[in-house]
């Protein structure tokens, strides 16, 4: 397809239109504190708000979306810093920070109760959302989520305190290919000119994302210092061959949300949505109709 293209950019572009479009998305965008926040919205019901991990962008649940769209509005934005979204290097992205942009968000785009999902660092956004607008959250689906003590208790993590070497923010575009295989156990084709443009962006990036992965860490209270439990219904989703944040925190998660659920998935690594996406979003449906 890069051959039909001026730019491998442009070719991921027109790639991502269509998969958008076959899983019933539309890209739009929203203005928020000073932030602009493209996002992809689709379908009809019950709003549905997915957010990225770090590093990630609204397109890692691209595929999944498409068996959701039917039954629920599915919301997904690009956080402020990641993605498509702007970067500010003088603002702050702290959980407190990040937390207060996407309620700005759905406020904005009229999203009252919802349910609301998060990937990773999307997962602890999601979970701290829940607790600061506990009326507001219906269901919580965490998919390999940050956020407490445990979770980083894993290869990457452990490497990352030891070294300060942290696959997730890229140096150089041909990192991309190291953090593919690091967040994924099995990964999916990806075409070459989307992964040089994911590197290109990553590289572009490096800066800014050390200093938010650095403000995550460390000026952004674990939820287990916040609160003993949520009676939220919640989805807790984690792939078994997770080297980003251990799977073994998914008890701690359940802990924090007795009305909970968790699904272990076997040869799965750090982004089920991405390398399931099938299995998690049918996991997903039939979670939510015992729940109904």
């Amino acid at each position: 397809m890069a051959g039909f293209f001026p730019t491998a950019e442009a070719a991921t572009a027109f790639a991502f239109g269509l998969e958008r479009k076959f899983a019933g998305l539309k890209l739009k965008q929203q203005q928020i504190d000073g932030f602009a926040m493209p996002y992809l919205d689709g379908g009809r019901g019950e709003a549905l708000v997915l957010l990225h991990g770090f590093g990630g962008d609204k397109d890692n649940f691209t595929r999944m979306a498409g068996r959701l769209t039917k039954r629920y509005r599915v919301v997904i934005p690009d956080l402020p810093g990641f993605g498509d979204a702007a970067r500010d290097a003088s603002a702050h992205y702290r959980m407190s920070d990040q937390v207060a942009r996407v309620h700005a968000f759905c406020r904005a785009l009229k999203i009252g109760r919802m349910i609301l999902g998060g990937n990773s660092m999307g997962g602890f956004i999601a979970a701290q959302y829940a607790a600061t607008y506990p009326g507001e959250v219906a269901a919580l689906w965490l998919f390999a989520p940050a956020g407490v003590a445990d979770a980083q208790e894993s290869p990457i993590m452990i490497r990352y305190r030891e070294t300060g070497e942290m696959p997730l923010v890229m140096r150089s575009p041909g990192d991309a290919r190291a953090l593919i295989e690091a967040v994924m156990a099995r990964p999916p084709y990806i075409p070459g000119f989307a992964i040089k443009t994911f590197g290109r962006r990553g590289a572009a990036d490096q800066a800014l994302h050390a200093r938010i992965l650095k403000e995550l860490l460390e000026q952004s209270p674990l939820l287990e210092t916040q609160f003993a439990s949520l009676p939220i219904p919640t989805l807790i989703v984690w792939g078994a061959e997770d080297k980003v944040l251990n799977p073994k925190a998914a008890a701690t998660f359940q802990k924090l949300f007795p009305a909970s659920k968790s699904i272990l998935m076997p040869g799965i690594g750090h982004v089920p949505m991405m390398e399931a996406p099938f299995r998690t979003a049918r996991d997903f449906l039939a979670w939510m109709s015992r729940a109904e």
